[in-house]
């Protein structure tokens, strides 16, 4: 798949949608200024209510990288994780397989409807692209370099629906609840072409990172604060997600609390920056795909979850005028500043988050 031209794509017929509702909206006389900071940073979901009647559609490109490998929270070079860790699914009895890099890729359509002023609605589907880059060593024991190869899985996601729910708003602050669903549509039984340490090319079942989905209903309750004064804006979410039942393959993904908080400022009335702080906590995998075989961390459920920090910087645009007006544009820019691994885990380093919404 080329990347570049599907996000082109989807974002020029998503453009001429909005033009027409735009103009709709332009036209009804609506003509009062939008200000940029009434949204959060982009990559925060479920973060605003709308008014009865209300719709908004959004598309969000995210493109996320891990490099390298952490023991707990210490740096692990490739070597050495064949030497000392071992492989719960011997033999060989250490790991022969190295995980170098992975790129994540997903492509995010949402709609939000408010039947009333206080209740919005919501949906997001997805699509999922990864790629990881591998090193296997020879043999059973020692040092000596294979060879690379890379695996690929690509297809839709698991889909989310969702409310949010009011609680206040006196003009300044507001609170809401969110309440979401996970639909396990995504795929827990790809496969592709991997390299051995015998030197063989077999398809398998590609470890657990490599699944488009978690397989399972998972509940994502949470609440959400905003505030606005003047030019300046805030807010924080605390958001679960509570993994209900163990998946047909015989395993259940970590359950995982996220909490974050932003301010925004508004340098204009349709611009506005923002810097967003997030803690997420995650914990491993229960149970096991029987499947998933492979002399690999990725292979081993306890190789999953933690804790980590991130920190966002994120730009925020509203059109005002014309066809355009009420189209919005954000980008952000996340990079982790710690993170605490279970067993041995790549490391991430950092994620891009790009936008549009439009409410009409």
């Amino acid at each position: 798949m080329n990347t570049s031209k599907t996000v082109s794509a989807v974002f020029s017929s998503l453009l001429v949608s909005s033009l027409v509702m735009a103009d709709g909206a332009h036209i009804a006389g609506n003509t009062g200024p939008i200000y940029a900071d009434s949204h959060a940073p982009i990559g925060v979901m479920g973060d605003h209510l709308h008014s009865k009647g209300e719709w908004m559609v959004s598309y969000r490109y995210m493109s996320m990288d891990m490099k390298d490998n952490l023991q707990g929270s210490s740096d692990i070079g490739a070597d050495e994780i064949v030497t000392t860790i071992t492989n719960p699914n011997a033999p060989p009895p250490t790991v022969r397989v190295v995980p170098l890099e992975m790129t994540t890729e997903m492509h995010m359509l949402g709609f939000m409807y408010a039947p009333s002023d206080k209740l919005t609605l919501m949906a997001m589907l997805n699509y999922v692209k990864k790629e990881m880059d591998h090193l296997t060593y020879m043999g059973m024991m020692g040092t000596n370099q294979l060879g690379k190869f890379t695996t690929e899985t690509s297809g839709i996601g698991d889909t989310k629906i969702g409310a949010l729910y009011g609680l206040m708003d006196n003009g300044t602050h507001k609170v809401h609840l969110n309440l979401g669903l996970n639909l396990p549509t995504g795929s827990i039984d790809e496969k592709d072409t991997v390299l051995t340490p015998m030197n063989t090319r077999p398809t398998i079942r590609v470890p657990y990172p490599m699944q488009l989905g978690s397989g399972t209903y998972d509940l994502e309750p949470g609440i959400t604060y905003t505030g606005n004064q003047n030019r300046l804006g805030w807010g924080a979410q605390y958001i679960a997600t509570i993994r209900l039942s163990e998946n047909d393959e015989d395993y259940t993904l970590g359950d995982v609390h996220k909490l974050t908080g932003w301010g925004s400022y508004r340098l204009q009335d349709g611009f506005s920056v923002s810097l967003r702080f997030t803690y997420r906590d995650e914990d491993s995998i229960d149970g096991a795909d029987l499947a998933i075989t492979a002399p690999v961390t990725t292979a081993n459920p306890d190789n999953f979850g933690g804790e980590r920090m991130d920190l966002g910087f994120g730009l925020n645009w509203v059109a005002q005028q014309g066809a355009l007006r009420g189209n919005r544009l954000a980008l952000e820019y996340e990079t982790t500043i710690d993170q605490d691994a279970n067993g041995v885990q790549m490391e991430m380093q950092d994620m891009i988050t790009l936008g549009w919404q439009l409410a009409f």
